[in-house]
């Protein structure tokens, strides 16, 4: 009697045990294989790779400017994005 008292008393934690030991061997039987995700991305790997290559030995190679590296540049995209905007030109008095 002392055994279904105690299957009663933590029949929540066994159902939620039995439901999680499931799904997780559903998960793996049926989800794809790391090779067969290594073999679909392979490129976009690559390509992040090779990108985050270019960076570092850009950033080893470039001279360090006295302003701080970048300093100008941003700058100069600043300057432009926040410049005046084009004069506006009225074309209904150019006809007469």
């Amino acid at each position: 009697m002392e055994i279904p008292e105690l299957l009663m008393k933590f029949k929540f934690h066994l159902i939620a045990g039995i439901l999680l030991s499931g799904s997780v061997v559903t998960i793996i039987s049926v989800a794809p294989r790391f090779v067969d995700l290594l073999a679909y991305f392979w490129p976009l790997l690559a390509s992040t790779a090779l990108f985050l290559a270019v960076v570092v030995v850009f950033s080893r190679v470039s001279p360090p400017s006295a302003d701080g590296p970048g300093e100008k540049a941003a700058e100069g995209l600043l300057d432009y994005v926040a410049g005046q905007p084009e004069a506006f030109v009225d074309t209904s008095t150019l006809n007469e």
